[in-house]
């Protein structure tokens, strides 16, 4: 929630503000000067409503999607959508069915890093990586249930992997997608959800995405580490934690640099705003359900392929 204060501030009226543990975000919504309650059918009798953000845990954003389709409510929900394929796909239908619109705050899509990678063109290879700080703060910001996998889903591949793996999809110039590898580790933090996740996509044109994700980094103000490379007709791109973008065009060779912000939180506040400006219309150009779905379709099947070990083995 702190990513979109400022941006609810200029351009949403806050009429109510929901959490299971209330206590947990009382500051936040005296700052919005809203009403707080524990319960999300009392939430929305707060209304009338024209759009709720739904944030919560992952196993109850199902039920708090189909109660907003049933007022007819307009919505953001956060990746996951949920805790599996089945349950987002009952959402899509029946927002499709009942004319709600709804979008998904894939924030990469569009932004610096997205149009750097860009210059290379369609993806033949593309890799992305990004490794953001230890699982504890989570509980710190009072979000205990993100370590908690039944409540969840998983740690870092269900919660960083759907921007990048949305981005290959959305930029690939295959006709379908599908996971080849996916590996899991809990080792460095041993939490119940995994803090390293290592994707293999490949395209049926041929291409493939290597995305590594990671609650890896430590506690710092540097916040997380990042990097991306891309390689396609154009040419290929490197873009670093720093910041620093190369561009080696494919057709002479030459090398251009350039500098750009790839901290992802300022994504948030113009996301909010493009909310504000097109949820009249249906939020057109913001990011589906079906560009979620999709997204998730890989990730859930990632879960499948692989499994966090439990157990130490001794070589040698």
């Amino acid at each position: 929630m702190p990513l979109y204060l400022d941006a609810w501030g200029d351009t949403h009226d806050v009429v109510a503000v929901q959490d299971e543990e209330p206590d947990q975000i009382m500051d936040l919504a005296r700052g919005l000067d809203a009403p707080v309650s524990g319960e999300v059918e009392a939430a929305l009798d707060a209304g009338p409503l024209d759009v709720a953000y739904v944030f919560g845990p992952h196993d109850r954003m199902v039920d708090t999607c189909m109660a907003l389709i049933e007022r007819g409510v307009a919505f953001v929900v956060e990746k996951p959508g949920g805790l599996g394929s089945d349950g987002l796909k009952r959402v899509r239908e029946a927002a499709a069915s009942a004319g709600v619109a709804a979008t998904v705050p894939l924030v990469q899509l569009g932004g610096p890093v997205d149009h750097a990678l860009s210059l290379a063109g369609t993806p033949t290879y593309y890799r992305a990586s990004f490794v953001a700080g230890p699982p504890e703060r989570y509980r710190e910001a009072g979000c205990s249930w993100m370590l908690q996998p039944g409540r969840s889903g998983g740690g870092c591949l269900v919660n960083l992997a759907p921007h990048f793996v949305d981005l290959f999809l959305k930029r690939s110039g295959a006709r379908h997608v599908e996971l080849v590898e996916a590996r899991r580790s809990a080792s460095l933090h041993g939490a119940d959800v995994e803090d390293h996740a290592t994707l293999l996509l490949a395209g049926d044109d041929g291409s493939e995405a290597i995305i590594e994700v990671g609650y890896a980094f430590p506690a710092s103000p540097a916040k997380r580490y990042c990097s991306y490379t891309s390689v396609g007709s154009g040419g290929f791109v490197e873009v670093a934690t720093s910041g620093h973008v190369s561009f080696t065009r494919a057709s002479d060779g030459v090398s251009e640099p350039s500098v750009i912000d790839v901290d992802s939180d300022p994504l948030y506040d113009s996301f909010v705003r493009r909310v504000a400006d097109t949820w009249e219309d249906g939020f057109a150009g913001l990011p589906s359900l079906a560009d979620l779905g999709d997204t998730m379709d890989l990730i859930w099947a990632a879960y499948r392929r692989s499994s966090v070990p439990s157990e130490e083995v001794s070589l040698g």
